[in-house]
């Protein structure tokens, strides 16, 4: 997609107004500041937009536990300080994204328990039918009713599951789940899976379980998230020698992710060799950064246009037929 066409928002951008000629707040200045960075990004790679596989939208009382979560530090985080950047209304996230230039996303959802990955479901069906630019997203559980929440899933019309190894504490071998991963090998719906062991390691996450499911499963459309973070080298491995197995970028190569969890740059030309099956992942609205720190990141790899092109637009345009 060549030739950036700029918006009026990319074009008053910096002029201290809004679209409808008033005064901008400080907060609206600061985010007019980085859409026209996030466009002149795009412009960059000659990319209208952008796609973000790796976006978090929740029902409310959802999302306000997960925000509390993060504003005490909770363990899966490695106590570690993590203010929400985008802490909006769900129509100002969504004009947010639509701002920065992001022409799909995700609503990545997931249980922690069981009973709740159904009704989850239920609320992004929804969430995607009154949200066109949405990807359809759903999630499951390792519990009885697992193979058949995925089924009326599928049949609602999901695009996309979500897996948390970490956050849901199951094993990805658990017998509870093997039918669940045959439809979704059956089906070749892509799976955003967070399997690496940080922030913290959980006691399924790591490269063995995956390696273990991929061994049972070969054809699984398995996106690791996050590169596999730690265990960056091992998920690469897994990539490699499974075709159907993506990555996606969720806060990788960003300063507060590099400060505790560098991406090692022996395994950037490994990166590099998978262009075609690396995604853009952010993890909005839920980072601790501006979305233009997370392009910036990206663009520090030294990687190359044709690879940021690929990455944040191509690969995920061909998987979800855009």
């Amino acid at each position: 997609m060549a030739g950036e066409n700029m918006s009026a928002t990319d074009a008053i951008a910096g002029q201290g107004v809004s679209q409808h000629g008033t005064v901008r707040t400080p907060e609206e200045e600061r985010l007019a500041g980085e859409r026209a960075e996030v466009a002149a990004f795009r412009r960059a790679l000659g990319l209208d937009h952008l796609v973000d596989v790796h976006t978090h939208f929740m029902p409310q009382q959802v999302l306000d536990k997960v925000w509390n979560y993060f504003d005490t530090a909770g363990p899966l985080l490695g106590q570690r300080s993590w203010p929400i950047t985008y802490r909006d209304e769900e129509e100002q996230r969504l004009d947010t994204l639509r701002g920065f230039g992001v022409r799909a996303f995700t609503s990545m959802l997931y249980p922690h328990k069981p009973g709740m990955a159904r009704w989850l479901n239920d609320w992004a069906a929804g969430f995607a039918a009154r949200t066109p630019d949405c990807l359809h997203t759903a999630t499951f559980f390792a519990e009885a009713s697992a193979a058949e929440d995925v089924r009326r899933a599928v049949e609602q019309g999901a695009r996309v599951f979500k897996s948390h190894l970490q956050v849901g504490g199951y094993d990805p071998n658990d017998p509870l789940l093997d039918n669940v991963w045959g439809l979704l090998a059956d089906t070749g719906l892509p799976v955003v899976t967070h399997c690496g062991s940080g922030p913290a390691a959980g006691p399924y996450t790591g490269p063995g379980p995956v390696a273990a499911l991929l061994a049972r499963h070969p054809r699984l459309r398995l996106v690791v998230a996050h590169l596999g973070m730690p265990e960056y080298e091992e998920f690469l491995g897994l990539a490699e020698s499974y075709e159907n197995v993506m990555l996606d970028t969720t806060m990788n190569f960003t300063e507060f992710t590099e400060s505790i969890a560098p991406f090692p740059s022996r395994a950037l030309p490994r990166l590099a060799a998978l262009q075609d099956r690396v995604l853009l992942g952010t993890d909005f609205p839920n980072i601790p950064y501006t979305y233009a720190d997370a392009l910036r990141g990206l663009e520090k790899t030294g990687l190359g246009t044709q690879w940021l092109r690929a990455v944040c637009h191509d690969n995920a345009a061909r998987l979800f037929d855009l």
